[in-house]
């Protein structure tokens, strides 16, 4: 079990993380969520011991990490797959981790086949992807067959099939007893995986409970209703009826209602008093992830601008006109059209080239183009000398032979 008491640190007059409590029990996957720059990766450096804290403590088994005996064999981590030395192939590296823990050599095989390295075994990890250097992480951090696994971003480059195969990893070691501390942002994984929450932000804690509890506990349950479309006086019926019960109605776009404070059987009673025949009664939850920016939005350091194209866009030049939209670009199903082949005229359609009205012409006029410098005048003098009669005119390019010119001597061999 890791186990934090007021865990605090500070760079200079930047407090990282401040005053955080927790535990990780053995048993379940622990996700650990934050924004970025909330303290995520300070947190689980201090309680591998690379970081001291300034205030608080941090044990594993009681225990700080630097006291545990062996703790290649208690405690695997993976906090950054690019530290690992280029030069050395897959097992190599874990052959030199293996025998700094006294790990037998058979183990390095072992963990090769779980990750699915055995065939690159022997190849420079520089060459390795993203998702090959995520995976020779996993396997040195199962090197040890340690009851304690952290992981930070550990599904960060890998495929579907990858992320599905960490996703069992970590949930048949759970089930083995193991504690497991999982570090990510992705919401829709930490869904799946995990059992139990752990939020910080800026540095303290926002969260600690189950992944049910806390989607629960931040975000606003409701039901959907829909009534036959084409009798619109029923929706407004039941919106009325619902409103004197208590409820708060919304419509959205698809013509629906959202029904908040009264539950689904109540719902019912009072769709069947009005008279009111439903096409849909449903209930729905929020995800993990509108839980999550509803708990941090508070805590988010790092916020991108509303419009991502203000101050990219140059002026136009004086008297050019903006060019034309294309018509249903924006929508869900618009895709750009191909480009011209071979020198061919543009994509057409009924509508003209690039969906422009009919007759328009083919390429528009591009309002950022630069023109062409001119072409410089020639100086006034005296006209070109006329070849004599007889005189074969030279090739477009060369130069007129002269005749009064002297033959040039050969080049010395």
């Amino acid at each position: 079990m890791i186990e934090a008491v007021g865990l605090t640190k500070r760079y200079g007059d930047k407090t990282a993380v401040y005053n955080l409590s927790f535990q990780v029990r053995p048993g379940a996957v622990t996700g650990f969520l934050g924004p970025n720059g909330s303290g995520k990766s300070t947190t689980m450096r201090m309680i591998l011991g690379l970081d001291n804290p300034t205030a608080g403590t941090v044990t594993i088994g009681g225990h700080p990490y630097r006291r545990l005996p062996n703790a290649a064999r208690q405690v695997g981590a993976l906090l950054d797959a690019k530290a690992v030395h280029g030069g050395r192939s897959a097992r190599n590296h874990l052959l030199s981790l293996a025998q700094l823990s006294g790990i037998p050599a058979r183990r390095v095989d072992e963990v090769l086949g779980v990750v699915g390295l055995q065939d690159v075994a022997k190849k420079r990890s520089k060459g390795f992807s993203l998702g090959m250097g995520q995976r020779l992480g996993i396997a040195a951090a199962l090197l040890g067959d340690p009851q304690v696994l952290l992981f930070d971003e550990p599904v960060n480059g890998l495929d579907p099939e990858g992320i599905l195969w960490v996703r069992n990893l970590m949930k048949a070691l759970a089930a083995e007893g193991r504690t497991v501390f999982v570090s990510s942002h992705l919401m829709s994984e930490m869904a799946l995986t995990a059992d139990h929450l752990i939020v910080i932000g800026r540095g303290q804690l926002l969260a600690d409970m189950s992944i049910t509890d806390f989607i629960s506990a931040n975000s606003a349950d409701f039901a959907r209703v829909r009534t036959p479309d084409s009798e619109p006086q029923l929706r407004e019926k039941l919106s009325s009826a619902l409103t004197e019960a208590g409820g708060r109605v919304l419509p959205e776009q698809d013509g629906a209602l959202r029904i908040t404070g009264l539950p689904l059987p109540r719902i019912s009673d009072i769709a069947h008093d009005a008279g009111v025949r439903l096409w849909e009664l449903s209930p729905h939850q929020a995800s993990l992830e509108e839980a999550y920016m509803r708990m941090t939005q508070g805590a988010v350091d790092y916020r991108s601008t509303i419009d991502e194209k203000a101050g990219l866009q140059q002026p136009l030049p004086p008297g050019v006109q903006p060019p034309m939209p294309v018509p249903g670009q924006g929508q869900p199903d618009w895709y750009a059209p191909p480009p011209p082949q071979g020198g061919g005229q543009p994509f057409t359609g009924p509508q003209g080239p690039y969906g422009a009205p009919a007759g328009a012409p083919a390429v528009q006029p591009n309002p950022y183009a630069q023109q062409a410098p001119a072409a410089p005048q020639q100086p006034a003098g005296p006209a070109p000398a006329v070849p004599p009669a007889g005189t074969a005119p030279a090739p477009q390019g060369e130069a007129a032979p002269q005749p009064d010119a002297e033959p040039k001597p050969e080049d010395a061999r």
